[in-house]
């Protein structure tokens, strides 16, 4: 299960890191992601991060602004979000992605959705 934590209510311009933890299974074996949902509109792709952690690939809207990241010794994927707009606001979320190669950050394929987490940022 992959359980996402770290969101809140900020500022725009301020930053957040959100966490995205595994408590069972290993997350090496998967190519992780970042998604969001924002209320009336449609889920997407935020950040997605390779098995080893060399390779990511971010949505334009993210782009300069989120970092993903993933420590493997601790079973853990992050969110380094700046310079936070209002229209970051939404339900955030981590997937896995099964049958990944270790080099390669997926824009597709995700089958293990975790529980959001939620974050609002007010103007």
């Amino acid at each position: 299960q992959l359980q996402a934590s770290g969101g809140g209510l900020v500022q725009a311009g301020d930053s957040l890191r959100l966490s995205c933890a595994a408590s069972k299974g290993t997350l090496s074996r998967y190519g992780m992601g970042w998604f969001r949902q924002a209320p009336g509109k449609e889920r997407e792709l935020v950040a997605a991060v390779s098995r080893g952690g060399g390779s990511t690939s971010y949505a334009d809207s993210v782009k300069g602004r989120f970092t993903i990241s993933r420590d493997n010794s601790k079973n853990t994927v992050y969110l380094q979000m700046g310079s936070l707009k209002p229209e970051d606001t939404a339900l955030y979320y981590c997937a896995a992605r099964p049958n990944a190669i270790l080099s390669a950050a997926y824009r597709d394929g995700y089958t293990f959705f975790g529980q959001g987490t939620l974050v609002t940022v007010s103007s």
